[in-house]
């Protein structure tokens, strides 16, 4: 039988998936004094080490799920992957958040674009269904130059392809071995952003100030907190990430990735159905975190204050930052913490890979000009890019 919210520090909680997020909300529960149990396969996985339990057992075990249930007052994910049909065999004995059903919409993205469009009404970019030939031959030449991108599955730039043209796009589709895609017409744009938003179970809504955010190589690489965009735009993102929310009745967080384009316009880019890396300057520049937002949403507590207290601008750190050449060295960290300001957050990964993400660093400022100052030197110890 479930237990009526709220749930009080003391309790068990569970969570899908033993990732950085999972290591990081464990970290948070243990703060105001709630337990963990972890579900992920493998030996001690970075949430697990910090987590009273782990269930070594894959996401889909009857054996693991029915354990986790029935050690958890509540149960949460950290990983967009994690099977929809798992959260909701889940519902029938605990309380779960975010809901099965949000996650599936998360799953897909043509489903994702559709209810967006459709049930939250916020708008997106141009787009279309790809899932046959036939598909191709019928699509919009408007679109074009376009993405194109698996409906399933894909992140960090994965299973995406630029088209100019339809021969293009036939090419892409083929390599992509013919799963269902999804078109997406290239948009000018001027930002990319994000908005953390929290959603209660009673419908209590908070969003964190926006984030702003550069990639490479299809990675998140420098996030800036809050963003340097002006005060209505950073109102219309908050405001449309709220829509989406409660359009997808959702209970937990939800990171919602936007397109500032040109014009100053905005529109929906995708979202993620858990706390997000772009979200992680709110452990040290933020009054309340993403993670703190996560607890209190799956336990029924009152949300957080979202307010910033400190600029901030956040550095990924890839396994790539541990190699010289074919050479594994250990990254310069007293260096690193000896710049005022900078936060170091290392993930607990057993091995450092080209690409995999190992931590973070956030550099704090009197003003986000000295927060970039200070993103600078870090950068400049750690041979990263310098950020802009």
């Amino acid at each position: 039988m479930q237990k009526k919210l709220p749930l009080n520090p003391g309790e068990m909680l569970g969570m899908m998936g033993g990732g950085q997020l999972g290591r990081m909300f464990a970290i948070e529960a243990a703060y105001m004094g709630y337990h963990v149990t972890v579900l992920e396969p493998g030996e001690l996985p970075p949430a697990a080490e910090v987590s009273l339990k782990h269930i070594p057992e894959a996401y889909l075990s009857d054996a693991g799920l029915d354990k986790l249930a029935q050690e958890s007052v509540a149960v949460s994910t950290e990983f967009e992957n994690v099977p929809a049909q798992a959260l909701n065999r889940l519902a029938q004995d605990t309380f779960v958040a975010p809901p099965g059903s949000a996650v599936a919409i998360a799953q897909d993205r043509n489903t994702e674009k559709h209810f967006i469009e459709n049930e939250a009404h916020v708008p997106v970019a141009p787009h279309c269904r790809i899932c046959s030939k036939a598909d191709i031959e019928s699509a919009d030449e408007t679109l074009f130059p376009a993405i194109l991108k698996t409906a399933r599955l894909g992140y960090d730039g994965k299973g995406q392809v630029l088209v100019d043209n339809r021969q293009e796009l036939l090419e892409g589709f083929t390599s992509l071995k013919e799963v269902d895609c999804i078109l997406e017409k290239r948009l000018k744009l001027f930002k990319e952003v994000s908005v953390i938003v929290a959603r209660s179970a009673s419908g209590q809504t908070a969003t964190f100030p926006v984030c702003e955010n550069r990639h490479r190589n299809g990675i998140l690489a420098v996030t800036v907190m809050p963003a340097r965009v002006s005060d209505a735009v950073s109102a219309q993102a908050r405001q449309y990430a709220t829509q989406i929310v409660d359009a997808l009745h959702y209970v937990g967080v939800l990171c919602v990735e936007f397109f500032v384009l040109e014009d100053g316009s905005i529109v929906a880019n995708e979202m993620a159905p858990r706390p997000h890396n772009s979200g992680h300057a709110t452990i040290d520049a933020c009054w309340s975190n993403q993670f703190e937002q996560q607890l209190r949403c799956m336990t029924g507590q009152p949300l957080a204050d979202t307010t910033q207290h400190t600029p901030a601008v956040m550095l990924n750190l890839l396994g790539d930052i541990w190699f010289d050449g074919d050479k594994y060295c250990e990254p310069n960290w007293s260096a690193v913490l000896a710049v005022p300001g900078a936060k170091l957050h290392l993930y607990g990964k057993a091995q450092a890979r080209r690409a995999r993400k190992m931590g973070h660093v956030t550099c704090l400022g009197h003003t986000i000009e000295e927060a970039l100052h200070r993103a600078k030197q870090v950068a400049q110890i750690l041979n990263l890019p310098e950020p802009q």
